[in-house]
């Protein structure tokens, strides 16, 4: 069985949280939670898991693998020291990586320290082909993400379109991936990953629209090359509690940790 940790426990990280416990994801145990305060601990003991807000406590328990869950400034934070006390560190907030420096950082240490980092697919899929696509030459890909109008508030999308009125799917961002990941942190980090797989942040291409006309946030990824060709949409049944993300983030993370206890693996 393998001990796994949780940097922190929002809507995703508690959404991890109950799918390894449910043994959603393969032979995983949940040790410990990292959090920034310690606000909910009267809900939490409940749990078989501990809570602290103590990264020292939260490092010096043998983890096998650290699952990031908390934003890219708390990757920033612990990242590295997850890879140097020697644990496997799966990334959410991949946006991070658009960092030069930074992914350079945590590649490093995880070469030093034998230690893998891991990106679940999230909240696109296609990623096996993209990856795959990308031994032989893309000619270019490109992510367009849409949501509803509910998922962009407390975001920069408040300063270029009135959410209140908005009626018609109106462009916000159309540039690089690196821009995007950049300028939208808890909504595209989607285009890092698919970066990250393909031919990179500088020549990936990215729309992202406020659409007040759908329900679900929709990603969809074209891409072609000596491989062929791959057009491929999906639709993100958003959080209630939390609209910029879906419940599919935690359900590919749950199948990343399965996946590393499965004597079967698909898809990869």
């Amino acid at each position: 069985m393998l001990k796994a940790g949780i940097i922190g426990y929002g809507t995703i990280g508690k959404s991890i949280a109950e799918l390894i416990q449910s043994q959603q994801a393969g032979n995983i145990e949940l040790k410990s939670v990292l959090v920034r305060n310690l606000d909910r601990t009267e809900e939490l003991t409940k749990n078989s898991f501990s809570i602290t807000n103590d990264e020292e406590v939260f490092f010096h328990q043998d983890l096998d693998i650290v699952i990031e869950a908390a934003g890219h400034h708390a990757l920033q934070l612990y990242g590295k020291k997850a890879l140097a006390r020697g644990s496997h560190l799966m990334i959410i907030s991949v946006g991070a990586l658009s960092d030069n420096e930074f992914l350079d950082t945590l590649q490093k240490a995880a070469l030093e320290n034998n230690k893998q980092i891991l990106i679940p697919s999230a909240a696109i899929g296609g990623l096996d082909r993209i990856a795959a696509g990308a031994l032989g030459e893309i000619e270019g890909i490109t992510l367009i993400t849409r949501k509803p109008v509910k998922s962009w508030y407390g975001t920069i999308a408040e300063d270029k379109v009135n959410l209140e009125t908005i009626t018609e799917p109106y462009c916000i961002f159309e540039g690089n991936a690196r821009n995007a990941a950049k300028l939208f942190p808890e909504n595209v980090n989607v285009s890092a990953t698919l970066s990250l797989a393909g031919i990179g942040f500088e020549k990936t291409t990215v729309q992202v629209y406020v659409d007040p006309t759908i329900k679900r946030n929709i990603h969809t990824i074209k891409a072609k090359g000596y491989f062929g060709e791959i057009e491929i949409s999906v639709q993100n049944e958003p959080y209630k509690q939390n609209p910029k993300s879906s419940p599919i983030v935690a359900m590919s993370v749950a199948k990343v940790l399965k996946n590393l206890t499965s004597s079967i693996v698909i898809g990869v």
